[in-house]
């Protein structure tokens, strides 16, 4: 992870195209032949990075109250992880934000925030198996197999994808109705028709 904010704290101040993997490697105290033992590219280092607000979420719809619904869960997860000073403070919103932003300006970025995002969304697939399953592994792996619930992991990280790139392009402030969790839940609520009752539950 050392060499992950290395890498954003570099990106932040000089731009993606004046950062070399060099560069990084320096700012992480290791050899340049450590850094690419690890990363092929310099937009991979900051993967680690992209990958654990992913896990959070995702950690967070685990470890819901087991008595609420799928969407209850899912904007419990919400509430816990995407308000700042739950799991993230407000200066690390800041730099999500400017993570984001870089992302959305690069290709090479762009690849990787979208193949943490595809690895997320797999996650949530887990999580909601387990969740409806009551726990059982056996059906668990039965369940997140079918496209139903895949689909419905898709739907519900989508929502809380697109929540945190229409924040990150603006400046409103990381609190409040136009914050990562107020345009989360507004997402969500959208999706009120969504047929969750219809999921399998094993």
């Amino acid at each position: 992870m050392e060499i992950a904010r290395a890498a954003a704290g570099l990106f932040v101040k000089h731009g993606l195209r004046a950062t070399r993997a060099e560069d990084i490697a320096q700012a992480a105290g290791i050899a340049p032949r450590t850094f690419y033992r690890y990363f092929a590219t310099k937009e991979e280092s900051v993967a680690p990075l992209y990958a654990a607000g992913a896990q959070l979420w995702a950690e967070a719809v685990r470890e819901a109250p087991a008595d609420l619904s799928v969407p209850q869960a899912l904007e419990h997860a919400v509430r816990h992880t995407l308000m700042p000073g739950s799991a993230v403070s407000a200066a690390s919103w800041e730099w999500v934000r400017a993570l984001v932003r870089l992302a959305a300006a690069g290709p090479g970025l762009g690849k990787v925030w979208a193949e943490v995002c595809q690895a997320g969304e797999r996650t949530l697939v887990e999580v909601l198996a387990a969740r409806l399953t009551r726990g059982d592994d056996n059906v668990a792996g039965r369940l997140a197999a079918s496209p139903e619930l895949r689909f419905a992991a898709a739907v519900a990280s989508a929502a809380v994808r697109t929540a945190v790139e229409a924040w990150g392009k603006g400046d409103a402030p990381s609190g409040g109705p136009e914050g990562p969790a107020g345009l989360a839940l507004r997402n969500l609520g959208a999706l009120g028709e969504f047929p969750w009752e219809a999921l399998p539950e094993g």
